[in-house]
C-alpha cells in the first residue's frame, strides 16, 4: 500500500509485523524509515512447514475446481433412458388415447402399450461428463455421439419440430395400415414435399404437385413408384403428375442412390381421405416409432373382441400405410421400459434384431415382425393363449 512518511510518498515493502510490534518513526526531515528492529522485535518469515501447507491447500483448491470443471462442461453425446410406456387401448390425462367417431367401436380390454426413450444432449440440453460417465457404467442407458440422432446445428426448435411431424405422420400412417389391414377403403395420394440438391426431378416436379401415374399405372401407394423404377433400372420414366387441376407429363431419368435404388429424388408425403375419423390423444410423445401400436390400438378398436385376449403386450416400430414395419432408436431402452411396465410380450422390428440379440430383460418374450399382418397375427395367438414359440424372434448370427 501507499503510506506517507515524513515529507515524501513511499511504497512500503515492509513484511508482515507480528502482533504487537510497531515500525520505527522517520529521522526528522527524512522520507526514510530508521534502523531495522533487531530482538524480539524483528521481522520474521513464515517457517517452511507453513508454506508447505499454504501449496497444498492451494493445489487442492486449484484440483477441486478442475475436477468441478471437468464433471460439468458439456461434451457432445446424448444419453438414452428407459420412458415410460402407454397403452393406446387406455386412456392418457383422463381421454382416451385412440378415440373413433363414425365407425362402430368395441371396448378393449388387455394392453397394447407403445414404448418410449428419454434423450438426454444435443439440442436438448448439454450432457457433463460426469452424466455420460455414469450412463456409459449403468446397462438400462446407451451413450451416442450427438451425430448419431441430430445433424450438426440443430437446435432445439427444429428438433421439436420435426419430432412433433414424424408424430403426425406416424398418427396417419397407423390409421392407413390398419384401414388396408381390414381391407377398409380409403383414399390415398402423393404429393411432392421438396426436392434436394441434384434430384434428377428438378425442373420437372414442383412442390404440391400430386403424382398421378407413372409409366401408364396409376399410383396409389409409394410401393407403385418404387416397383416400376426397380423394373426400370435407370430407364427414364413418364410421370404424370397433377399441378394447379391440370395434368402435366415429364419424363424424368432416375438415379441411383448408391444402395442399388432408383430414385427421382423428391421428397414426398401422404394426403389421405378415410372414412371415418381417429384420433390419437398423448401428449408430449413425439417421434415416428409408435405407429405399429397405433395401428394394432385401432384395429383392436374398431373390430370385434379382444386382440389381445387381456395380456400385456408392448412393442415399437415405424409404420408405412402399406403396414410395413421400419427400425427405430432406444431399443433396448424401450424393452427395458415394456418389462418394468408389465409387458410380457414385446413386439420388435425384424432390422432392430441385432440390438435385440444379448438385451432381451427376464421375462419378456420378444417377437420380430416385419409388417402389421405379422403383428396382429402374433398377437391374436399369445391373446388367445396358444404356444408362440414357432414365431419367428431375433436370433444370433
Amino acid at each position: 500500500m501507499t503510506t506517507t512518511r515524513g515529507d515524501h510518498p513511499h511504497e512500503d515493502h515492509a513484511p508482515e509485523l507480528d502482533a504487537g510490534t510497531t515500525a520505527s518513526a522517520a529521522a526528522p526531515g527524512k522520507g526514510v524509515a530508521g534502523p531495522p528492529p533487531t530482538g524480539q522485535n524483528a521481522p520474521r518469515s513464515s517457517p517452511p512447514g507453513d508454506r508447505r501447507v499454504s501449496v497444498m491447500m492451494l493445489s487442492g483448491v486449484l484440483a477441486l475446481g478442475l475436477g468441478i470443471a471437468a464433471v460439468t462442461v458439456p461434451v457432445p453425446y446424448v444419453v438414452e433412458s428407459p420412458g415410460p410406456t402407454f397403452n393406446t387401448l387406455g386412456q392418457s390425462q383422463g381421454s382416451p388415447v385412440i378415440s373413433v367417431t363414425g365407425h362402430e367401436t368395441y371396448p378393449a380390454k388387455g394392453n397394447l402399450d407403445l414404448t418410449t426413450v428419454y434423450v438426454d444432449g444435443g439440442p436438448n440440453g448439454p450432457v457433463s461428463v460426469l452424466g455420460a460417465f455414469t450412463a456409459w457404467l449403468d446397462g438400462s442407458k446407451s451413450v451416442h455421439p450427438v451425430e448419431m440422432l441430430y445433424p450438426s446445428g440443430t437446435t432445439k426448435e427444429e428438433a421439436d419440430e420435426q419430432s412433433s411431424v414424424a408424430m403426425t405422420s406416424s398418427q396417419e400412417n397407423a390409421v392407413a395400415s390398419a384401414l388396408k389391414e381390414l381391407n377398409i377403403p380409403f383414399g390415398q395420394q402423393l404429393q411432392a414435399a421438396g426436392l434436394p440438391d441434384g434430384s434428377p426431378s428438378a425442373g420437372k416436379v414442383e412442390n404440391g404437385d400430386i403424382f398421378e401415374s407413372i409409366n401408364g399405372k396409376p399410383i396409389t401407394s409409394l410401393a407403385v413408384v418404387q416397383e416400376e423404377l426397380a423394373a426400370g433400372q435407370g430407364a427414364p420414366a413418364t410421370l404424370v403428375v397433377q399441378r394447379a387441376g391440370e395434368s402435366v407429363t415429364q419424363t424424368i431419368t432416375p438415379m441411383n442412390n448408391g444402395a442399388g435404388r432408383y430414385i427421382l429424388g423428391v421428397m414426398l408425403k401422404y394426403l389421405f381421405t378415410f372414412p371415418f375419423d381417429v384420433k390419437i390423444s398423448l401428449d408430449k410423445v413425439v417421434g415416428p416409432s409408435a405407429g405399429l401400436m397405433f395401428s394394432l390400438g385401432i384395429i383392436d378398436t374398431v373390430t370385434p373382441g379382444d386382440l389381445t385376449g387381456g395380456k400385456h403386450v408392448a412393442g415399437t416400430g415405424t409404420i408405412t400405410p402399406d403396414g410395413a414395419v421400419g427400425p427405430i432408436g432406444g431399443i433396448r431402452q424401450k424393452m427395458l421400459g415394456a418389462r418394468a411396465g408389465g409387458a410380457t410380450v414385446f413386439l420388435a422390428p425384424a432390422e432392430n434384431c441385432d440390438e435385440v440379440v444379448g438385451h432381451v430383460p427376464e421375462g419378456l418374450q420378444v417377437l420380430k415382425v416385419e409388417n402389421i399382418a405379422e403383428a396382429r397375427h402374433a398377437v391374436e395367438l399369445a391373446g388367445s393363449g396358444q404356444d408362440t414359440g414357432a414365431l419367428p424372434v431375433c436370433a444370433s448370427n
